[in-house]
This record gives structure tokens, sequence and C-alpha cells, in this order.
């Protein structure tokens, strides 16, 4: 079976797409066959792996609104072992269509369930927002990878959200966890993406990641030329952040099944 980590955070532009991108990417690099589910209406992370919209007919509304299978649905990108569940236009109506549906919160652990898929991981990125389809997300995923931004008002966010995985932990998944926190668009020059890390870091101990993500222009500029940024310059400081995270990553998973 798949390990289902969904990529989570109520609140937007913190790197979670961008986290999706180019963690699965790194991940997809050194042998895992990845999948990223587009939960996103906006389909962002569609984009950002090279799958225009014009070629989106088929995706993750279908999928939830049962209307083919998820294999009608997976399109192959230019990263060798890496596929992407892309979101159409038509995911911004999926949460009022899903309202009366029976097993509304199950919808895309059925179809996950329904379907014997050749992958390694399956990384779920989420709309900055804790709706149906984010619950859906949580309700299909083994674990939860949060990207905190290291600004003060992300620390606020943070604390929602961990509310929202022990609801969903009681009442539709026992076996969701915290896989992870990763911090994102650090600034060393700024005293407070240290006070941010150090805050998180107390409170969260050995769940919070060594690698830090930092803010860098390459990673900002690779999306509109739909690539991963490790496609777009391999050597920027951002690729080799979420090499080493994929790496982190590979480990904790490892330790996770020997334990």
């Amino acid at each position: 079976m798949p390990r289902v980590l969904v990529i989570a955070n109520q609140k937007g532009g913190v790197g979670k797409t961008t986290t999706a991108i180019n963690l699965a990417t790194a991940l997809a690099a050194v042998g895992p066959r990845v999948l990223v589910v587009d939960l996103d209406p906006q389909g962002n992370a569609s984009t950002g792996l090279g799958i225009p919209a014009a070629q989106r007919e088929f995706g993750t509304y279908n999928v939830l609104l049962d209307e083919g299978t998820i294999d009608d649905a997976i399109v192959p990108t230019a990263v060798p072992n890496l596929s992407v569940m892309p979101a159409t236009v038509h995911l911004l109506g999926a949460e009022l269509e899903l309202i009366d549906v029976e097993r509304r919160e199950y919808r895309l652990a059925d179809a996950l369930s329904r379907h014997a898929l050749g992958f390694d991981y399956i990384l779920i990125d989420c709309p900055p927002a804790l709706g149906l389809l984010t619950l859906n997300a949580l309700v299909a995923a083994d674990a939860v990878l949060v990207p905190l931004q290291c600004e003060f008002f992300a620390l606020e966010g943070l604390s929602h959200l961990v509310r929202t995985i022990e609801l969903v932990r009681g009442k539709f998944n026992p076996r969701l966890e915290i896989q992870g926190l990763v911090l994102t668009m650090y600034d060393k020059r700024n005293n407070l993406s240290d006070v941010v890390a150090a805050d998180v870091r107390g409170y969260f101990g050995p769940k919070v990641y060594e690698t830090v993500i930092p803010r860098n222009v390459r990673v900002s500029e690779a999306p509109s030329h739909g690539k991963p940024v490790l496609l777009y310059d391999m050597r920027c400081p951002g690729s080799q952040a979420y090499i080493a995270l994929a790496s982190e990553l590979i480990k904790r998973e490892q330790a996770r099944l020997a334990a």
C-alpha cells in the first residue's frame, strides 16, 4: 500500500503547493513512485508540474463525484516516476455537490481503496481552507505534513490545524498523525525567522524537520515555466533544500517501518 501524506495548512501563502511539487520531485528522483493528488481548485500543483489547464479534461473532481476511476485521471509528468491527478475548474463546485452525497467525507479514501495503485507515496495538495475537500484528504491519509512559514501569524493558524487533525482522528480516521512540520520561506537575515523556528521546535520537538526551506527567487520562478525547481535550477539553494527534505522524510519513514 502507498504511504498517503497530506500537505496541509489552512493559511495560504506558506509554501504548501511548492512543497508538494518539489518534495514529490525529489522523492521520485531517488526511486520511489510518487503520485501528486491536486485537491486545490486553483490547480497550482498541476500547473507547476507542467499540466496546462487545457489538458485537464479529467481529474480529482471526476474521481470525487464517482464519474470515473483514478486510473483514468492520472497523468504522467516530465519527471520519471512522478504522476499527477490534476485539478479541473469543476473542483470549485465540488464541496456544494458533495453536501448530500452518502459518505461524503470518505469519497477520496474510498476511491483510493478501490484501486491497486502502483505508487510508493501519494502526496495530496489541499486548498488553503479546512473544508470538505481538505477533510476528504485527511480521512484518506496516513499522516499530515505541515509547511509552516517563518512568520508570527503562521503559529496562530497552526493551532487550528492541530485541533482539526485531532477531531478527524477521533471521528473519521484513527490512524492519522502529524508526520512532520517543515519551516518554509526562512530568511536568515530576519531575526523573526529564528524566533518562529525556535518556538515551533520548542513546542513540537523532533516533529519539526531539521531541513528548512529558504526564501529563494528560483523557487518562485519555476512554476511560471511549468517545472519543479529541481528541473528549473537544480543547483539553487531551494532545490538543495528540497533534496535534503526528501532524504530526511525517507529516513523517518524507514525508521517508522523498522519500529
